[in-house]
């Protein structure tokens, strides 16, 4: 079974309506048990971070995902969460990721919404995509670079596209708007 962890974000449908169209079953749940049977778990979302993490505190979603064995896919908010602190609302995340979250300059239009190619590792998560494949981006903060960067993009500087460690997957892009390439991107993960 994948499950998609069900917070207060947005977005998680679409990733639901994208799982469906690609032939898996999925369940969207918040319950600690569902998640931790799930054979994956997607933890997506578009919205603001310290409220995400207040919802995940409360609930105490933030040790159970941190405590995850099986393969974990984090999608643009869900992978700004996943790492240790982001500077919207000056909030402490997961910490499964050593990566800062920070707000874009304002040197260009912010957010950085559309279209962009990666520079990507060898990795499972990007098997049958290649360097001029575009995927789609909308987002104000960033993941900096680090040794669990798995891909990057560039939009004013350098930034994470991807990360991994261990049985943690994360993208900044939305796979499930990124047409076949996110396509591909998403039966990756679910084949890991």
């Amino acid at each position: 079974m994948i499950a998609i962890l069900k917070y207060n974000a947005g977005n998680i449908s679409s990733v639901e309506n994208a799982l469906n169209r690609l032939g898996y079953d999925c369940l969207l749940t918040n319950d600690a048990k569902e998640l931790e049977a799930a054979d994956k778990v997607i933890f997506p979302g578009v919205g603001e971070a310290s409220s995400a993490m207040a919802y995940l505190r409360e609930r105490k979603l933030n040790k159970i995902i941190q405590n995850l064995q099986q393969p974990v896919l984090g999608i643009c908010l869900g992978m700004q969460l996943m790492c240790s602190h982001s500077e919207e609302n000056d909030t402490d995340g997961l910490g499964i990721f050593e990566n800062k979250v920070k707000k874009f300059p304002p040197l260009d239009l912010v957010p950085h919404m559309g279209w962009n190619n990666l520079e990507f590792n060898t990795n499972k998560l990007f098997d049958n995509i290649s360097a001029e494949d575009d995927v789609y981006f909308v987002h104000s903060y960033y993941a900096t670079v680090n040794n669990s960067t798995i891909a990057s993009a560039e939009y004013i500087l350098p930034f994470s596209a991807a990360l991994q460690k261990d049985n943690f997957y994360a993208v900044q892009f939305h796979p499930e708007k990124s047409a076949d390439i996110g396509n591909q991107i998403l039966k990756n993960f679910l084949n890991i």
